[in-house]
């Protein structure tokens, strides 16, 4: 009975050999790749290499790459500066801070002490040049019948002529303070000279509006169909920039959006705390979504060719905020290293700061497919 038992537990425990065997067999066969466990985790030991695509790394010669950190500004050749030439009380704001405005549009109201003034004076030119004109016409009218001599009509006309000027004095102030001489008012209506968008406001209602000497602009007026792109450029990186040079813009509130411009000026002075010079990059804005102060990142392609580094866009794999690669390292070995682009050219490819990978060197060409298989192989 014990011997019966025994026979087929042995029985047994072979079957069960046999089973495993087959299953790993099996496996192996399933598995197109294997890589073995080394003591470095970012090596790795293929069984069949030939089953990846091979890419080398090349050196071209290429634009250096420049990147400058900015913001968006108002151009301006196309902001205007609205100042009140007469001083007063606000006494109606109708526009705010953002507000878009149209040519001649009314922007606030005032109260002037000088309008009033002014108005007074020129009411007084103009009885003034009445009386003057009526001696004119007597004196004019005495000497036709020789009573009266020929200074005394001169005199009269030049009295005449006097209280002319007086009065087209009056009325060019009263247009400059903002008033109309056929219609006599103590309020200015400040209006818009162009069309924009009010970028900056000094004034609130209610408030006094001082001389011009003492002060600021009340509003500022931009049209923003233009804009400019700002940046600081570090010194050691201007030789990289010229005038004309294409830029492209991306800003943090569009993402996914590429801004094409050109640098229309560099500053001939730099500022002393940063070491760096601003570049101006002039953006068409027809649909208004470039608002000012936003923050822009500007790119700068030079005109110098310089020898880069380069591989295919799919050799390199981004994990944990990083970019890698795969290179060679023998028949069948694989490293996995860390590598730093700056950027992708036209035909696809990424350049490469020098560092871990040099000329000459092969790297997996899809380091997707390779980490993929690697891991399913473990």
């Amino acid at each position: 009975m014990m011997k019966s038992f025994y026979q087929r537990a042995a029985i047994s425990s072979l079957l069960l050999v046999l089973l495993l065997a087959v299953a790993c067999s099996d496996h192996t066969k399933a598995a197109p790749t294997k890589a073995e466990v080394t003591l470095d985790p970012n090596l790795y030991n293929v069984e069949r290499p030939e089953l990846f695509q091979l890419a080398k790394v090349e050196a071209r010669d290429l634009p250096t790459v420049l990147t400058a950190n900015g913001s968006v500004t108002p151009d301006v050749n196309r902001t205007i500066h609205v100042t009140s030439q007469g001083s007063g009380r606000v006494v109606d704001l109708r526009v705010r801070l953002g507000d878009s405005v149209r040519k001649g549009q009314v922007l606030l109201s005032i109260y002037s002490a000088d309008l009033a003034g002014a108005f007074s004076d020129y009411q007084k030119a103009v009885a003034d040049e009445r009386l003057s004109r009526k001696a004119l016409d007597r004196a004019q009218l005495l000497f036709s019948h020789g009573a009266l001599a020929q200074k005394d009509l001169e005199v009269a006309q030049d009295t005449e002529d006097k209280a002319k000027v007086d009065v087209q004095n009056s009325e060019h102030r009263i247009h400059l303070l903002g008033g109309d001489p056929a219609h006599p008012d103590s309020i200015i209506e400040l209006r818009a000279p162009v069309a924009g968008t009010i970028v900056e406001q000094n004034v609130a209602g209610f408030e006094g509006i001082k001389s011009l000497d003492n002060s600021p602009n009340l509003f500022t007026i931009a049209d923003l169909s233009q804009v400019w792109a700002v940046c600081d450029v570090y010194e050691n990186d201007l030789a990289d920039v010229n005038l004309g040079d294409p830029a492209e813009i991306r800003l943090n509130a569009y993402p996914d959006k590429l801004y094409q411009g050109t640098v229309a000026d560099i500053s001939r002075v730099l500022d002393p705390n940063l070491r760096s010079a601003k570049v101006r990059v002039v953006l068409a804005n027809s649909d208004g979504a470039l608002r000012p102060n936003m923050y822009a990142v500007a790119t700068f392609r030079s005109r110098r060719l310089q020898s880069h580094l380069v591989i295919p866009a799919t050799a390199i794999m981004r994990l944990q905020d990083k970019d890698w690669a795969f290179r060679k390292e023998g028949q069948n070995q694989f490293r996995k290293i860390e590598v730093h682009s700056t950027g992708a050219t036209a035909d696809g490819v990424q350049e490469l700061q020098d560092g871990a990978l040099k000329s000459g060197d092969e790297v997996v060409a899809n380091a997707l497919e390779f980490s993929s298989a690697m891991a399913e192989s473990k």
